[in-house]
């Protein structure tokens, strides 16, 4: 008895393990788009589209999630049909196929709008296949999990979501760490090579998964000819079916995937772009507090077989509702110049030389010269004021030479003059930062790490890969996909001559809103009751 039992642990740990090698890497392959967003906003539109490039790359990034539905229909349908490890297999090739070809695509300056075109067509097959993928390794690992143990097993599939960020954020930072900012950021630069490494990967699961075997559950349907012949159909066509749907989507799912994305995307995002952190080390704090928050995931699931899953995924939007825009206070607060006043210990300033501005489109006579002013701070911050100025000359100019604002061949004596802050945290703020970071993924971790197991047992095991999928994909992909898209466009509207920079905390409504409405539907109409048996 106790060899069978070893036998069945054994068995379900390579479960796991061949199910989450693959889908972390699906993970890492959809992530790395969204951690180089504003190099790529550069490479693939026109330089001087500014804040406009930046929203249309997190448009292209958002649309990879707006598809992700249509690949669970059609992934899904496929699952039901004809087996759980033949269909990921094909979604994990799809994806890092696309992957890889996004390397390979050249900018803007070389092909032209050819170029965001193509990386949006390589997005939208990036979410297709993700579309398939989530709801076939979840349904596959709870359909060989034990009984009674569901919520612990599937939470390990939970976990790669945030391990292929981590992935993610870790080969960028290394091959960054390695390279200058100027040649990492170059149309063939270092940027590139985490896309390429991507194939690498992928072989290696497909491998992996060559040497699964369907899921029990599912083999025993289609021995007995119980398999579904209309998938979708008997999905979304039955009318108590396709209430829990609705129910699963509106209830848990929704709301789970705003929290999700605010917690690992859009934290990033506004501490890169709204606190000005310097690129390597706002990667860095989000490893470090994606790290520490990890192990939360199966904490979460194993606490969802002994209490139940509804009251732990909506904790978690609670507390995510009424924190949020605290938490994102204080980002503001702790990088602030402001707060800093008084503790400068030195500042260096070097100012380039005058050189020309190579941009064929412009006018030949537009010169560029950089300041660098930093600042250093008795707690270790140091910020970097780059104050850029351009000038507008009648003539060519001798470059590399010193020019006075009132040099007679200027045509204005007030050259333009754009100053970015890159800043670097000491010890003890960044440490502030990394626990904010972890209290919004400890948030991930309440609301995604029972969901797995939450779905499966909602949906009959001949129907399941496909009645899954499609609300697990509408919630996570549409509406936590849309939070980095939506909270930026939000900011954007609040700006005005008043306030230029805008309300910086607006873009939080949006999450908010939806885990709200999400929370309270889900108090009144989900069951917190665990279903043993999933063999119906």
């Amino acid at each position: 008895m106790a060899m069978h039992d070893e036998k069945k642990q054994s068995s379900i740990a390579f479960v796991i393990g061949a199910s989450s090698v693959g889908t972390l890497i699906e993970w890492y392959d959809f992530y790395i788009f969204g951690m180089l967003a504003t190099i790529l906003s550069k490479q693939f539109f026109p330089a001087e589209a500014g804040t406009a490039a930046l929203l249309s790359t997190l448009a292209i990034f958002a649309a990879g999630f707006i598809v992700r539905p249509f690949g669970a229909l059609v992934f899904g349908r496929l699952g039901d049909l004809i087996g759980r490890k033949h269909t990921f297999l094909l979604t994990l090739v799809i994806m890092g196929g696309s992957t890889f070809a996004i390397g390979l695509v050249p900018g803007f300056g070389s092909i032209g709008w050819a170029a965001p075109i193509m990386v949006l067509i390589l997005r939208l097959l990036q979410g297709l296949a993700l579309g398939g993928e989530y709801g076939g390794a979840a349904t596959y690992v709870a359909e060989h999990a034990p009984t009674g143990q569901r919520g612990f097993w599937t939470s390990w599939i939970q976990t790669t979501a945030t391990l292929g960020l981590f992935l993610a954020l870790g080969v960028i930072i290394l091959i960054r760490s390695n390279q200058g900012m100027e040649q990492f950021s170059a149309e063939w630069g270092g940027w590139r090579y985490p896309f390429w490494i991507s194939i690498l990967l992928v072989g290696v699961s497909v491998l992996i998964r060559m040497r699964m075997s369907e899921s029990p559950m599912f083999s025993k349907l289609k021995s007995e000819g119980k398999t579904s012949t209309h998938p979708l159909k008997e999905s979304f066509g039955n009318k108590s079916n396709f209430k829990m749907v609705l129910l699963a989507l509106f209830g848990a799912v929704m709301g789970q995937g705003v929290v999700w994305y605010t917690g690992q995307f859009y934290a990033q995002s506004f501490i890169e772009t709204v606190c000005n952190i310097d690129f390597v080390q706002s990667r860095n704090i989000m490893l470090v507090a994606i790290l520490m928050a990890t192990p939360c995931f199966v904490l979460f699931g194993w606490l969802s077989d002994k209490v139940g899953r509804k009251w732990i995924m909506l904790l978690g939007m609670l507390l995510a509702i009424f924190t949020y825009r605290p938490i994102y206070k204080q980002f503001i607060a702790i990088t602030a110049e402001a707060n800093k006043t008084n503790e400068i210990q030195q500042r260096i300033s070097t100012i380039g030389p005058l050189a020309p501005y190579l941009n064929e489109a412009k006018t030949p006579f537009v010169y560029l010269r950089k300041t660098f002013d930093t600042v250093y701070y008795t707690d270790g911050s140091v910020f970097k004021y780059i104050i850029t100025d351009t000038f507008f000359a009648k003539k060519q100019l001798s470059d590399n030479k010193p020019i006075a604002y009132s040099h007679p061949d200027l045509i204005s004596n007030t050259p333009k003059r754009n100053t970015v802050i890159e800043k670097t945290m000491g010890k003890s703020p960044t440490w502030y930062l990394i626990v904010l970071i972890f209290i919004q993924i400890v948030y991930v971790t309440m609301v995604y790490g029972p969901i797995a197991a939450f779905l499966v047992e909602m949906f009959p095991t001949k129907i399941r890969y496909t009645s899954m999928s499609l609300p697990y994909h509408i919630g996570n992909g549409v509406f936590g996909g849309l939070v980095p898209f939506l909270g930026t466009l939000i900011v954007e509207f609040t700006k005005s001559a008043e306030q230029p920079k805008g309300d910086v905390l607006a873009g939080l409504w949006y999450p908010i809103g939806v885990a709200a409405i999400c929370l309270l539907i889900g108090v009144v109409y989900l069951s917190n009751k665990v279903d043993e048996n999933v063999m119906d």
